[in-house]
C-alpha cells in the first residue's frame, strides 16, 4: 500500500487510487465523484456523480469484477436530471443505495432553483427508474434509507441546514409509513463544538450497515481552519430495533485527506463516501468515496477493527 502503510489505520487506500477519473470518460467532463455502491448481478456497480462542464451533474454507472479494476463506464446506465422538474433543474448529486428486495432505492440530493433537497428514485436495472418525488425539503442533503422498516415503519438519516448562525449542521432522523409523507424528527447525531473535528457540521457517509451489534453508521465532520475545511470520517453505532438510539459514537476520527488525490483538487482536503460493500467474507469493507471533489477512491477495513474501535467509546455528545 504506497499511500497508507501505517498498520494502526483502520482505513487503508487501494494502492491503485484513484480507481475512476475524469479520464475514463470517452467526452471531456470535469470531475467524477461521490458514488454510491451495490452490488448488481455479481459484480460492484458504482453510481457516479459526474459533473459535466457545464458545472451540472448527472449520476452514471461504472462496474467492475473485483470492485477495484477494470471498471466500465456504462453511460446508457444511470440518472439524468430533469430540467423540467424544478426539484432537479440544477443537476442531481451524490447518491445512496439501499437495496430492498429486487429494487435500488437512490436516494440523491437535487438541486433545486431553491436550494438542495433530498429525492428518491428507484430502478431494477439502473437503466429504467421510476421517480418517487421528494423527501426533504431545501436545505437539505447527505440522505440514505434504512433497508428494513422499524415498527412498520420507513426511516431515513438526512441533514436540514437552519438559517440561523451559530446554530450548526446535524444528522437528523425521520420516520415514513410509505416513504412520501415524514413526520417524527428527532437530531440523530449532534454536530459538536469547540475544537472537536466533527464541531458544527456533520453529514451522513454511505447508508447504514446492519452489523451483529447494531447499524454502523459512517459520516464525515467538517473542520474549518484558517485555510479552508477539512472532511474527515467517523463512526457511530446505533441500536437494531430502534435506530433512535445511538449506542456509541467514535470521539477521534478514523479517516481523512492525506494523499496528494485528497488534499488537492477543486474541493482540497475532502474524502466524501456515498457508498461502501460488505464483501462475501463478512469482515472485508470497501469504502467508495469521492477525493477532493475530483476522483473516485476506495479504502479497505475490516469490519470487526471497526466494531471493536467503537467499543471503546462510549456516546459522547461533546
Amino acid at each position: 500500500m504506497s499511500e497508507n502503510t501505517d498498520t494502526r489505520e483502520l482505513f487503508r487506500r487501494y494502492e491503485g487510487n484513484p480507481i475512476i477519473t475524469a479520464r475514463h470518460f470517452p467526452r471531456m467532463v470535469n470531475a467524477v465523484f461521490n458514488p454510491g455502491a451495490t452490488v448488481f448481478e455479481g459484480r460492484t456497480l458504482l453510481l457516479l456523480r459526474v459533473e459535466h462542464r457545464t458545472g451540472l451533474s448527472s449520476l452514471v454507472v461504472a462496474t467492475s469484477a473485483d470492485g477495484l479494476t477494470d471498471w466500465r463506464i456504462e453511460r446508457e446506465r444511470g440518472l439524468e436530471p430533469d430540467p423540467e422538474l424544478i426539484e432537479e433543474c440544477w443537476g442531481i448529486e451524490d447518491p445512496r443505495i439501499t437495496r430492498i428486495g429486487d429494487e435500488y432505492y437512490v436516494v440523491y440530493v437535487g438541486y433545486s432553483a431553491y436550494g438542495p433537497l433530498v429525492s428518491l428514485a428507484k430502478t431494477r436495472d439502473f437503466v429504467n427508474w421510476e421517480r418517487c418525488g421528494v423527501l426533504q425539503s431545501p436545505e437539505d442533503k447527505d440522505a440514505a434509507l434504512f433497508p428494513v422498516t422499524f415498527d412498520g415503519r420507513w426511516a431515513l438519516i438526512h441533514r436540514p441546514v437552519t438559517s440561523a448562525p451559530g446554530l450548526g449542521a446535524h444528522m437528523w432522523l425521520s420516520f415514513s409509513p410509505d416513504l412520501h409523507y415524514w413526520g417524527d424528527l428527532r437530531v440523530l447525531l449532534a454536530a459538536r463544538r469547540g475544537g472537536w473535528w466533527d464541531a458544527n457540521k456533520v453529514g451522513l457517509g454511505p447508508p447504514p450497515l446492519l452489523t451483529d451489534r447494531g447499524w454502523l453508521v459512517c459520516y464525515h465532520g467538517v473542520r474549518v481552519t484558517a485555510s479552508g475545511s477539512i472532511y474527515r470520517l467517523g463512526l457511530a453505532l446505533l441500536d437494531r430495533d430502534d435506530p433512535s438510539l445511538v449506542l456509541s459514537r467514535g470521539n477521534e476520527w478514523v479517516f481523512g485527506p492525506q494523499a496528494p488525490y485528497e488534499q488537492s483538487g477543486d474541493v482540497p482536503d475532502v474524502v466524501f463516501p456515498c457508498g461502501w460493500i460488505l464483501r462475501d467474507d463478512g469482515d472485508t469493507l470497501h469504502l467508495y468515496y469521492g477525493a477532493a471533489d475530483s476522483v473516485v477512491c476506495v479504502a479497505t477495513a475490516s469490519l470487526s477493527q471497526l466494531l471493536e474501535h467503537l467499543g471503546v467509546h462510549p456516546f459522547a455528545h461533546g
